[in-house]
């Protein structure tokens, strides 16, 4: 199977991401007065992040709010550089919520979790006391000092190497200092006290945490010359949590796919505690970017903002909670990323809608794929810049009233029997899990209603503006998925493939799964 690009496709040159590496640590305070009076300054520099961001949110420039007479600096009692620096935490959160598509005005410091659990005022006692602290502790305990080669490193948050230990100096943002021993044993601690003796910056952030005040300090470095790209293909990653493990498909530049593989991180599950997951995540990213060497092949992602993990009592269930809170998506991306990155192996991230439909619907009938390693053929032919063209079977699938109909009627039916179940149903959390099963059939039943006898875009990014337009591979999802295979996620997908060649659904009257018209043939349909 052979695919082109459109004529329009565009070779645009990313930007080389910066490669940041850190050391963290302890500060550990001789004197309880000093230790006071930076408490007290992290205090101020939170507010003044606070009142930063609201004056961003009102339009008025950086130049202005750094002001030496300005409030920043007159009623929180920082110096210009404290207050820049304020600044710049505050245009990064604005910045951060734009780009993540949330409500700039709805951002809460010190975190939305927290806040949400303190309004549900559920808790007493103790469990309350420590949440009111680490809800204080995010809010109040922040500190950050950008480096600069021309102040010797950090100016404010400097670094001292006195008889053997390294101290760090912070000014209080009147002209005054107190100093703490800086307690780590981090790997990279030789690489940071080289720039404290040659005077090369780096930033320091300082945060709180059960009382204790801690030091972040991260520095640029220059990223290694690029000898994987993605002129010589793709190799794209997709993480599963059930079964655990990462599907990897290699794409050749023409779109074509040469090789696939999944590794399991069934161990990464089993591991005994945090820092031997930790390892076993590095170990696993170090196979994906080794692998990406030997082809001389950029790694490509999903972009994914937020997985939903679930929460208890919301009706998912045990089992589902627990695969999500295990499924170390984000961390072992950060890992790969970091790495590929220090190895030369450009890093492609792509927009994540669809993949999985997609995937499933097309090349893992069509090419005998499991749906995990399909999903990730789709993230590297994305990367490459190939738009997805609907086959011509579904395409006739899509005009055909009778499969609609019949898939409407499914889903009418499956809302009557599962409203009847939620009415008799006297366990709260099963009458969450009903309802959200019927108000998922809702919206599966108004997108297949929305379908106006066309196909829609071939590229299947309309996001749902237009009826005309509607995205094809969500309505195929919905329509064949449990009114024919009988799953929400099925496994075995190669029985799409009379459709996929032909456009024939008329298969599934002879007993070869459940009835799409709804009714008590559809008994046997299961949910995932």
């Amino acid at each position: 199977m052979k695919a082109k690009p459109k004529a329009t496709r565009k070779r645009t040159s990313q930007k080389r991401a910066k490669a940041f590496t850190g050391v963290h640590a302890l500060l550990v305070f001789p004197s309880g007065e000093d230790h006071k009076a930076t408490l007290d300054l992290m205090r101020r520099f939170s507010a003044g992040v606070r009142y930063a961001y609201n004056r961003l949110l009102e339009g008025q420039p950086r130049e202005e709010l750094k002001r030496q007479d300005s409030p920043l600096c007159a009623f929180f009692g920082l110096n210009t550089r404290y207050a820049d620096d304020a600044v710049l935490k505050a245009k990064a959160t604005l910045d951060s919520a734009k780009e993540l598509g949330e409500n700039p005005r709805k951002v809460v410091f010190g975190g939305r979790g927290l806040f949400d659990q303190l309004k549900r005022r559920h808790l007493s006692g103790k469990p309350l006391k420590r949440l009111k602290r680490e809800w204080r502790e995010k809010r109040q305990g922040l500190l950050y000092s950008r480096g600069d080669r021309t102040k010797g490193g950090n100016l404010n948050l400097k670094l001292l190497v006195k008889e053997g230990a390294l101290w760090l100096r912070i000014n209080l943002g009147d002209g005054s200092y107190v100093h703490a021993l800086v307690k780590t044993r981090h790997p990279n601690l030789s690489a940071l006290v080289e720039r404290v003796h040659a005077s090369l910056p780096y930033n320091v952030e300082l945060s709180l945490k059960d009382g204790k005040i801690y030091a972040a300090f991260t520095w640029e470095e220059e990223p290694a010359p690029l000898v994987a790209t993605k002129e010589n293909g793709i190799l794209a990653l997709d993480v599963n949590s059930d079964p655990y493990h990462i599907a990897l498909a290699l794409v050749s530049p023409d779109g074509n796919l040469r090789r696939y593989l999944t590794l399991s991180l069934e161990e990464v599950d089993q591991a005994p505690n945090k820092g031997a997951k930790e390892l076993l995540l590095w170990k696993v990213a170090h196979q994906v970017v080794s692998l990406a060497l030997e082809h001389g092949v950029a790694i490509a992602t999903e972009r994914l903002k937020h997985l939903p993990k679930g929460r208890r009592g919301d009706g998912s269930g045990r089992a589902f909670r627990r695969k999500q809170h295990r499924f170390a998506y984000a961390s072992l991306l950060r890992k790969v990323h970091s790495l590929a990155r220090k190895k030369g192996v450009q890093v492609v991230e792509v927009n994540p809608q669809d993949t999985s439909a997609i995937g499933m619907l097309k090349y893992a009938p069509q090419l005998s794929l499991s749906k995990d390693v399909a999903a990730a053929y789709v993230i590297g032919r994305r990367a490459l810049g190939f738009k997805e063209k609907l086959p011509k079977g579904y395409g006739k699938l899509l005009r055909d009233e009778r499969f609609r109909d019949h898939a409407q009627g499914f889903y009418a039916s499956r809302v009557r029997e599962l409203q009847a179940k939620k009415a008799q149903e006297q366990n709260p959390y099963l009458r969450r899990r009903l309802s959200r099963e019927i108000g998922e059939a809702k919206r599966h039943l108004s997108l297949l209603s929305s379908l106006q006898g066309s196909p829609g875009s071939q590229e299947g990014s309309t996001n749902g503006r237009n009826p005309i337009g509607v995205n094809p591979w969500r309505v195929l999802r919905a329509g064949t998925f449990l009114p024919l295979l009988g799953r929400e996620v099925p496994r075995d997908l190669s029985r799409l493939k009379p459709i996929l060649f032909g456009g024939s659904w008329e298969g599934w009257r002879g007993g070869l799964g459940p009835h799409p018209g709804g009714g008590p043939e559809c008994a046997n349909v299961r949910s995932t």
